[in-house]
This record gives C-alpha cells, structure tokens and sequence, in this order.
C-alpha cells in the first residue's frame, strides 16, 4: 500500500514536471533568434521575453486590444501557476515599484506601479490611444481561474534599449534543472524503501524520467499532442 501511494504521487509529481519541463524547452524553440520585448520587475524577480501568441508560452502582449508602447495602453498577461509561473509573485508589488520594458525600436521603458485592483474573470480593459497605462493582468487567486488581479502603472521614463538585456535568455537551463531534479528526487526516494519495494519505486522513476526526456527533446510533438486531447490539455494549463 505504501509503495503504490508513493508512485502515485511520483506520477503527479512528473506530469507536473512535464508541464513546466516542456514549456522551457519549447521557450528555447521559439525564442531562438527571434528578438523579442523583454520584461524586467526586479522586486519579484521577473526576466521574461514577451510574446504575442499565447500566455502558455510565457508573458503574452496582447496587441489585438493593446496600443504599441509610447502610443497608447499596453495590456500583458502571465500565468501564476505553472508554464513558468512569471506573475506567481505578482501580489508583492506595491505603489512606486517600478516595472521595466526592452522594447525593440522604441527603446527602455520604465513604468511606475500607481494602482492594482482584484476583477471578475471577465472584467473588460478598455486602453486608450491617449494615456500611457500598462496593465499586467494574471489569474486570482493562485490556482484559480475565476477573478482577475490587475497591476496598473504609468509610464515615468524612456531611454535607449540595453541590447544585451534582448540577447539574454536567463531562464534557458530551467528545463534541465527540473530533469535531473526529479531524477535525483526520484532515486533519493527510491533508495530509501524497503529492500523488497526499491525496484518499482525506481523503475516508476526511470519510465517517468524518459518520458521527461522526450518533454525535453521534443517540445514541439508533445505541446501537439496534449492540444489534440481536451484532458491532458487541461492539466498541463491549470490554473491562472
């Protein structure tokens, strides 16, 4: 009984850490020479490149309802749990704090935090081609989908681009790091049971590990397949 519960939670463990191991992997794919926006909040340790496809690949401008930056509001969206969690501590902002875009073409952009505000899940931002609002919006509260939390700043100062801030990929090891921790997490675990046990606890690690592999090497087919089958695609989106 003790054996089965252990690789259980060692399968919810490692579909978890498919989710996030795939979404870096992928990250690297679609981020590889493409010179994107970049983010930078250092009070909540957020280094993002910005994308204009999705939130499910990290923090997502959205340029359907949003104004380029200097001419208009600007809306950007991250997730607080899992694809890499970019706005998990986005609640720790307060008045003042300061919030940086790199933006190709237009150059730094600092903007300063002035309000924040919890929203139902369809709340609508209405930006505006004659102020200079940036709104970063996320799921409230973590692990849910059902109300919004909004942070709301002004731009206060623009300078040149830091173009090695652009060349920069901080987060491009993370994969890794989240597969050869479930592996040595996995073998800790496994070498701990009893003599009798050890060999399906660590076969279970093994079976899961090669599958994180895949996640890793084949970001692409993974992401295809999950979007092809509604269940997978839930749990590897949960959450805001």
């Amino acid at each position: 009984m003790k054996t089965t519960i252990i690789i259980i939670a060692l399968l919810v463990i490692g579909l978890y850490a498919a989710t996030e191991t795939t979404y870096y992997a992928n990250k690297i794919t679609v981020e590889n020479n493409i010179v994107s926006p970049v983010i930078i909040i250092e009070k909540i340790g957020v280094n993002e490149k910005i994308n204009n496809n999705s939130p499910d690949q990290g923090v997502y401008y959205d340029n359907k309802h949003s104004f380029t930056p200097t001419k208009g509001d600007i809306l950007i969206f991250g997730h607080r749990t899992l694809l890499g969690s970019p706005f998990l501590r986005l609640n720790q902002l307060k008045n003042g704090d300061i919030i940086t875009l790199e933006w190709p073409n237009i150059g730094e952009l600092n903007y300063t935090v002035y309000n924040s505000k919890v929203v139902p899940a369809d709340y609508k931002l209405n930006t505006q081609n004659n102020s200079q609002t940036l709104s970063l919006i996320t799921c409230h509260p973590i692990g849910s989908t059902s109300q919004r939390l909004i942070y709301e700043a002004n731009l206060t100062k623009q300078g040149p681009i830091n173009n090695s801030i652009l060349k920069e990929n901080p987060q491009k090891n993370n994969g890794l790091y989240i597969l050869f921790g479930f592996l040595i997490f996995g073998i800790v675990i496994g070498l701990i049971q009893e003599k009798s046990e050890r060999k399906y606890v660590l076969v279970t690690v093994i079976i899961i590990w090669i599958f994180l592999l895949y996640c890793y090497l084949e970001p692409g087919l993974v992401k295809q397949f999950i979007s092809q089958i509604e269940f997978l695609n839930q749990i590897f989106t949960l959450g805001g």
